[in-house]
């Protein structure tokens, strides 16, 4: 089942320069550190002058899809999902 959730959250991340890639490796919400098992897909999308990323995780058999803002650097949590039929 897919639930639209749109809090806030903390991301630990690692840059690799020499491969120019952005991984999130960590989630930090709702009291819990959820370490990232693996990253699907990744995308970008602007809101008027607002660049944002979209990554999508999985961690723990969940799936989360994630958004950073570029302009306040704040991510947010979107949507989580079990994999399940709604």
């Amino acid at each position: 089942m897919i639930q639209k959730i749109s809090a806030p959250i903390s991301v630990d991340l690692l840059y690799d320069h020499r491969k120019h890639t952005v991984v999130p490796r960590q989630i930090f919400w709702d009291g819990k550190n959820l370490r990232v098992d693996q990253v699907g897909l990744h995308h970008t999308f602007r809101e008027g002058r607002t660049l944002f990323h979209i990554f999508s995780v999985v961690s723990q058999g969940l799936s989360f899809r994630l958004r950073l803002n570029t302009d306040s650097l704040f991510w947010t949590l979107e949507e989580l999902s079990d994999g399940l039929a709604n």
